[in-house]
């Protein structure tokens, strides 16, 4: 899989290009920015080629795929133009702002015969498998409810493009993403939104903190997930059942040196269950890259599908302070 990189993002340099280049098949071939000394630095890292603008990237022909980093509100115009120039893409989440933006995206992926993929990556934690085990194994009997929190204290707000509107900004499209694609990776694509709550930044102009209220008819289970910008940090998520509840402490964000606890409470009796590290970022390169060799590109893009519309959901129950 020969890759290249549209931006310079934080995350690309210290996440996803190493996990790239962790995989043998895998090669690196260019980054681009929108200036060629910036480029051209972020390159040399990397040993490959700097370029100027991100179109002149799409159009080099020894590309498979691109890994998208810009802000939320460049995402659709890059995928789109990714597709048109026949690269699969792994885009960092929110992937779009907008089910509209998303439908069209998949359209024309289906239509190339393409693979769009939502860089969620916390679904390739080995934590999550050993959950879903448990549940398969009826561990805490019938599910009931699922919870999930990822809030953190404010940044920047001068240098932080979660603050700004124009670049598809705001809580809901960072870490509100997060709990609304827990629910679904963990109980399927059934969930609607029946209530949200939105608190806006008068300043700032996004959506600071929020949450919801979700219930999936087909199963039987409801959701409630809460996220924010202003916040005790939280990146955890807990799943109520019949006779036991299971709770996961660092979720979201568990590092290639973090060893994640469980924990099993049933029958009165509370157990932490410590687990091995693991690299997500680097099991999901493996598994971009099998879904591109399988040509199995359809439960993606279906993901991708539900994801925009339970953020849309959210965003049109959620109202303005």
């Amino acid at each position: 899989m020969n890759w290249g990189i549209l931006g310079c993002a934080g995350i690309a340099q210290k996440a996803v290009i190493p996990a790239i280049l962790s995989i043998n098949e895998n090669k690196l071939v260019a980054v681009s920015s929108r200036n060629q000394e910036s480029a051209d630095n972020f390159a040399k890292k990397f040993g490959c080629i700097g370029i100027e603008g991100y179109e002149e990237l799409l159009k080099r022909d020894d590309l498979d795929a691109v890994y998208i980093p810009l802000p939320n509100g460049l995402h659709f115009e890059w995928i789109m133009k990714a597709l048109e120039h026949n690269k699969h893409v792994l885009v960092e989440k929110a992937a779009f702002i907008s089910l509209s933006e998303a439908q069209e995206a998949v359209d024309l992926a289906r239509k190339k015969g393409l693979g769009i993929v939502e860089n969620f990556q916390f679904q390739h934690h080995s934590q999550n498998t050993f959950v879903k085990k448990m549940l398969v194994k009826n561990e805490i009997g019938e599910i009931r409810c699922f919870r999930s929190s990822f809030g953190f204290p404010p940044f920047d707000p001068e240098t932080n493009i979660r603050y700004k509107p124009e670049l598809g900004g705001g809580a809901l499209l960072d870490s509100g993403a997060y709990v609304l694609k827990a629910s679904s990776f963990f109980f399927g694509h059934d969930f609607e939104v029946k209530a949200a709550h939105l608190d806006y930044h008068e300043e700032y102009g996004v959506d600071w903190f929020g949450g919801a209220f979700l219930i999936n008819k087909a199963n039987g289970i409801f959701a409630e997930v809460a996220f924010g910008f202003d916040n005790y940090y939280q990146c955890n998520y807990e799943i109520w059942g019949s006779t036991g509840k299971i709770t996961a402490t660092r979720a979201f964000t568990a590092k290639a040196d973090f060893a994640p606890t469980i924990i099993l409470e049933k029958n009165g009796v509370s157990t932490e269950i410590v687990l091995e590290t693991d690299d997500h970022f680097r099991n999901m390169l493996q598994y971009f890259n099998q879904t591109v060799k399988e040509e199995n590109f359809e439960p993606e893009l279906q993901y991708i599908l539900t994801q925009a519309r339970l953020i849309e959901q959210v965003r049109q129950l959620g109202g303005r302070n």
